[in-house]
């Protein structure tokens, strides 16, 4: 698997999703800025980009980033909303310039749910342009999805409807949403309880896996994918003792990203597959911890499954030995996790301020 950095563009962007984690801050990429990062990706071994944004398409950084990722090795991917791609001479444009694959965010097959997610009529209807020209470009195409309280009970349909209609799609990413700050805090009805997408998600996943097709799920703990669990980002992260660069613009600057561990609860340990699970994100703040529960499986199954192999020795003593392992930045305090458990059960502070506040 190639190990690939992400950069933001830009974060310009026509829609306004209603759960987005990277608005517009204000701050802008210099081109000196973004070659300087392109080189330190290339230092560091890194097999290509990633360009995100916002919508990266947007930027007038973009050709320039492309054909300079391509003067370095780098190969180029872009995440991107589909909407200038749906005009085929600037697809043709980027794909000239060294595009070679894109990230499509759909978040449901049904029209009148992605447009309402994304705040921008006619956004689904772009969209579905942008993917009917992918063949005729000759790159390849993944689709991203953000799960949410608004495509949480259909993601199976999302994904059977795309396979039916677009069947060169052949991989696809859920990524739980990031409840925490940015348009999610003044949108926390977007915020899907785990149980609200388990079912779900394991029919989507079901059917990909019969169908042939890959897949991976972050920010997804494992107890609510134990059939599935090599298909976890964070827990491929974990096996494969990986790493990720992600360049924001915002304060965050430049993120080297060599740990992949949340919250863990009182469940956790328990479960034997907590040395390679990342546990819940932004738990005790949003999500509850008492959704969670103990798996009882065999960690090193789940280990082969990743590597596709029988795994060294002493790669699994190393692995199970996070038994345990807490994050420093991400376990919440004791105390937050008392107060935590003393609200109604599934309900995220957000949603409580936002009560309090009306």
């Amino acid at each position: 698997m190639a190990n690939l950095g992400y950069l933001q563009l830009t974060r310009d962007c026509y829609q306004g999703c209603r759960f987005c984690s990277n608005p517009p801050t204000g701050v802008e990429l210099s081109e000196a800025a973004m070659r300087g990062e392109l080189e330190k990706l290339a230092e560091l071994g890194y097999d290509g980009v990633i360009l995100t944004g916002g919508e990266p398409s947007l930027s007038p950084l973009l050709f320039p980033a492309l054909e300079h990722a391509r003067s370095l090795g780098l190969h180029s991917r872009m995440i991107t909303n589909g909407q200038l791609l749906a005009e085929e001479a600037f697809f043709r444009r980027c794909v000239d310039a060294g595009l070679s694959h894109i990230h499509v965010s759909l978040h449901s097959s049904r029209q009148e749910v992605h447009d309402f997610i994304t705040r921008y009529r006619g956004a689904w209807e772009t969209l579905v342009g942008c993917l009917t020209l992918v063949p005729s470009m000759g790159i390849t195409c993944d689709i991203n999805t953000v799960i949410c309280s608004y495509n949480a009970h259909h993601l199976d349909e999302t994904v059977r409807w795309l396979c039916d209609r677009f069947p060169f799609i052949r991989h696809f990413v859920w990524n739980n949403m990031d409840p925490d700050g940015n348009r999610a805090e003044e949108n926390p009805d977007c915020i899907a309880r785990h149980h609200e997408f388990q079912v779900s998600l394991e029919r989507a996943m079901d059917f990909l896996h019969g169908t042939g097709r890959s897949f991976r799920a972050e920010r997804v703990p494992l107890c609510f994918m134990p059939r599935y669990a090599w298909a976890s980002t964070e827990t491929r992260k974990i096996v494969k003792e990986e790493e990720r660069c992600i360049r924001f613009l915002d304060d965050k600057g430049f993120v080297h990203q060599k740990e992949f561990l949340h919250g863990k609860g009182a469940a956790c340990d328990a479960c034997s597959f907590d040395p390679i699970c990342a546990g819940m994100f932004s738990m005790a703040r949003s999500f509850d911890e008492r959704e969670l529960s103990p798996v009882f499986g065999d960690p090193v199954d789940v280990i082969r499954e990743v590597l596709r192999g029988e795994p060294d020795p002493v790669l699994v003593e190393r692995i199970l030995s996070r038994k345990g392992k807490r994050s420093r930045s991400e376990q919440p305090s004791p105390e937050a996790r008392g107060r935590a458990r003393l609200r109604p059960i599934g309900v995220p502070s957000s949603a409580l301020r936002e009560a309090q506040n009306s």
